[in-house]
């Protein structure tokens, strides 16, 4: 029979703090192969988005740009990841960094 989803001391997995994020840590994310209906550019910031902290993020970005991926790549319904995080309620930081590096709405 299976569970329900484990809420805080019920996780068996502890959170790691203060981990190391060497460059080339940063680079293995731009390599994430996306299921079929997601654009590549757009599950590597999802991927990042999810893994790493505001801070880490913010040095992720540029790296992301450098390296020609697209920060407004959007989904089939026109849709950008800025659409998707500004939904959240503790996104602000994350908005924040992807508006300074160029972001911008989709068309949803």
């Amino acid at each position: 029979m299976k569970e329900g989803k484990k809420r805080g001391a019920e996780r068996t997995q502890i959170a790691t703090r203060n981990e190391e994020w060497s460059d080339e840590r940063l680079e293995s994310f731009l390599y994430f192969k996306p299921p079929a209906e997601i654009p590549q550019d757009y599950n590597v910031l999802l991927k990042a988005y999810r893994g790493m902290t505001a801070e880490i993020f913010g040095r992720f970005i540029p790296l992301f740009q450098r390296s020609g991926k697209n920060l407004n790549c959007s989904l089939t319904d026109g849709s950008t990841f800025l659409d998707l995080i500004q939904q959240h309620r503790k996104s602000e930081a994350y908005v924040e960094i992807l508006k300074t590096a160029g972001a911008i709405k989709g068309k949803s």
